[in-house]
């Protein structure tokens, strides 16, 4: 009963891979490393970059993204005012 059990434990595990996308990306990803001409030095790097550039955007990445862009054209702002203020306080 103990090999069964194994057998039924990898055969679920299989079935969450492939259900998440996961075996499908991993294959995309492999595929690529064989059709590429010239192996690189570190196919772990190679896989690592390709993963990492197929992996979806966390949203709370771009939240994070786009807070930064509000950020710095608010600041920009406020150095154009400053700059404003400053050359108006040297007239009187």
């Amino acid at each position: 009963a103990l090999p069964q059990a194994a057998d039924s434990k990898r055969e679920q595990f299989r079935r969450y891979l492939e259900k998440s996308g996961v075996l499908d990306t991993l294959t995309k990803v492999l595929v690529a490393l064989y059709e590429e001409p010239e192996k690189p030095n570190s196919a772990l790097d190679f896989l690592k970059q390709h993963l990492g550039a197929s992996a979806p955007e966390n949203p709370e990445i771009e939240a994070l993204r786009l807070e930064v862009a509000e950020m710095k054209e608010k600041y920009e702002a406020v150095l154009e005012e400053n700059k404003n203020l400053k050359s108006k306080v040297k007239v009187y």
